[in-house]
C-alpha cells in the first residue's frame, strides 16, 4: 500500500512510478513558486534576476523552481510515448496530444487566467506554462510521424541553436511579429479587449516535449531497468557537463554572462541566475541534465517516500488548477478581513514564509490528490485521464 492507503495497480511498474513520483516533485516546487508570486509580487523578480537587488534567500526560492517546466515537459513528451506503447501506436497518440493540447490552451485562456487576475477577460492575458504543454503538445501531434532519430535531432537542434535566434527582433507593426511573439519573443499582441502576454514562448519547449518523446522506448519492457538508469545517468550527466563547459565559457548558451561574486556562494549563485523565458540553452542543459539523473534515482526511490510524491504527480492538471484557486481563495479571504497590504494583496517580509506556507497548503492539496487519484483508478471514463 501506498501512504494514504491507495493500493497500486497490478500493472504499475517502478519506472512508471518514478514518473509520477518526479512529476510530483516538480509540481511541489512549482507550488513554491506560486506562492511567491501571490504573496512577494512586491518583491517580483526579474528574468534573469538582478542579484544586486535581490535577496539571496529570494534568489535561491526563484532558482529551485527552474526545473519545473522543462522536467514537467520533458516527462509530458515521454508519457505521450508510453501513450502510444499502450494505446496503439502514434495515431492514437497524435489524436491523444491534438485533444489534450487544445483543452490545455482553452484552460489556460479561462480559469486559469481568471485564477490569476480574478478578471475574465483580463485587460493583460498572460499566455503562461500551461499555454505552452498545450501549443507543444499540440506540435508533437505532428512531429511525432517523423523518424525517432530525426526527431532526436530536432528536438537537440531547437533546445540548443535557438539561442541563435535571439538578435531576430520583430516590431509590433512588422509582417510575422504575433508568431514571432508565440514563438521566441517575449511580446504583447493585440486583442479585441485588450492584449496577450507570450510569457513563454513555445519554440524550445517544442524540442523539450520531443526530447522527452524519443525516451520513449527506454521505458519499454525491451530495455532492461539497469539498463535504462545507466543511460538516464549518463546523458543527464552529460547535459549537466556541458552546461558547466558553455556557461563557463561565458559565451553562447545564455544571452545574460555571468560574473565572479565576492563569495564562492555569489558566484554559485551568478552561475546558476540563468534566462528562462525562453529557455536559454544553458537553462535546459542544467534542468534537464538534473532530471534525468533524478528520474534514474526515483525508480530507486523507497516507498515511504516515493508514493507520497506520486499522489501529486498522479492528477497534475487536477493539482495545477486546485492550487491557483486555492491561492486565489486565500488573497480574497484575506482581503475580506483586512490582511493585505497597502498594496491590496497579502504579503509576506520573509522568503522563508514562503516555503512555510506551500507546505501548509500540501496537506489539504495531498487530500484533495489522494481523493482524485483514487477515483482515476476506480471509474474507467476517459475524461477523468485529462486530469
Amino acid at each position: 500500500m501506498t501512504p494514504g492507503g491507495i493500493a497500486p495497480t497490478p500493472h504499475r511498474s517502478h519506472r512508471i512510478a518514478a514518473i509520477d513520483a518526479l512529476r510530483g516533485l516538480v509540481m511541489l516546487l512549482m507550488l513554491v513558486d506560486h506562492v511567491r508570486e501571490f504573496v512577494y509580487l512586491y518583491a517580483q523578480v526579474r528574468d534573469p534576476m538582478d542579484l544586486a537587488a535581490t535577496p539571496a534567500a529570494l534568489a535561491w526560492t526563484r532558482i529551485a523552481s527552474h526545473i519545473c517546466a522543462p522536467v514537467f515537459i520533458l516527462l509530458t513528451g515521454l508519457s505521450a510515448s508510453l501513450y502510444g506503447q499502450k494505446h496503439g501506436g502514434r495515431a492514437a497518440t497524435a489524436a491523444f496530444l491534438l485533444k489534450r493540447g487544445l483543452l490545455l490552451i482553452a484552460l489556460e485562456v479561462t480559469l486559469v487566467s481568471f485564477a490569476w487576475t480574478a478578471s475574465l477577460p483580463p485587460p493583460i492575458l498572460y499566455l503562461q506554462v500551461i499555454w505552452a504543454i498545450g501549443v507543444s503538445m499540440v506540435a508533437l501531434a505532428g512531429l511525432l510521424w517523423l523518424p525517432r532519430a530525426a526527431l532526436a535531432v530536432l528536438a537537440l537542434v531547437i533546445m540548443l541553436g535557438h539561442n541563435a535566434l535571439d538578435g531576430i527582433a520583430l516590431a509590433p507593426d512588422q509582417p510575422g511579429y504575433a508568431l514571432w511573439s508565440i514563438l521566441h519573443l517575449r511580446g504583447l499582441i493585440p486583442l479585441p479587449w485588450g492584449v496577450a502576454r507570450t510569457s513563454y514562448p513555445v519554440l524550445p519547449w517544442i524540442g523539450v516535449i520531443a526530447a522527452g518523446y524519443v525516451l520513449g522506448p527506454w521505458f519499454s519492457g525491451a530495455v532492461p531497468a539497469q539498463q535504462r538508469r545507466r543511460r538516464l545517468a549518463i546523458w543527464g550527466g552529460a547535459a549537466f557537463a556541458a552546461f558547466a563547459v558553455l556557461r563557463g565559457l561565458n559565451g553562447y548558451g545564455d544571452p545574460v554572462p555571468w560574473q565572479p561574486g565576492a563569495t564562492m556562494v555569489d558566484t554559485a549563485l551568478a552561475f546558476l541566475n540563468l534566462t528562462k523565458y525562453p529557455p536559454s540553452a544553458d537553462f535546459l542543459l542544467a534542468t534537464l541534465g538534473l532530471g534525468l539523473v533524478l528520474l534514474a534515482l526515483f525508480e530507486r526511490l523507497p516507498a515511504a517516500i516515493s508514493g507520497g510524491l506520486q499522489v501529486f504527480g498522479g492528477a497534475p492538471l487536477f493539482f495545477y488548477l486546485l492550487h491557483l484557486f486555492l491561492l486565489r481563495a486565500l488573497q480574497t479571504a484575506a482581503a475580506g478581513i483586512g490582511l493585505v497590504a497597502a498594496s491590496g494583496r497579502m504579503e509576506v517580509g520573509a522568503p522563508v514564509l514562503i516555503w512555510l506556507i506551500a507546505a501548509a497548503l500540501c496537506l489539504p492539496l495531498y487530500a484533495a490528490c489522494h481523493g482524485m487519484v483514487g477515483l482515476k483508478r476506480r471509474v474507467s471514463w476517459p475524461g477523468l485521464s485529462y486530469l
